[in-house]
């Protein structure tokens, strides 16, 4: 469990456990993401403004970022781990999702 990634609605953000409290809290810190300069969306016309037609290949680089604040997490009775940002799922790896759909 090295990572705590924040799901909001369909985006998802990078954060990395700094440190465990306790069985049931962690503190983290959320990750800067860096798109691959490869990564060009494909935008047709459709939806609010377009609709992104390869954005499950999005891929991005990660790397520590000190200067973010630590949070901490803690598993609800539910078994599911929140913060004051929303649902965090504990991952082996960070991940970053942008939907351009949206």
């Amino acid at each position: 469990m090295k990572f705590a990634n924040l799901h909001m609605y369909s985006d998802v953000r990078p954060y990395e456990v700094i440190r465990q409290i306790s069985d049931k809290t962690f503190e983290v810190r959320e990750m800067t993401a860096i798109i691959d300069p490869n990564f060009k969306p494909e935008i047709l016309p459709g939806g609010f403004v377009g609709h992104c037609t390869n954005q499950a290949d999005q891929t991005y680089f990660y790397k520590s970022d000190e200067d973010q604040p630590v949070i901490r997490i803690r598993k609800r009775k539910d078994g599911k781990w929140y913060s004051k940002m929303g649902r965090h799922i504990i991952a082996n790896a960070p991940r970053y999702f942008y939907d351009f759909n949206f």
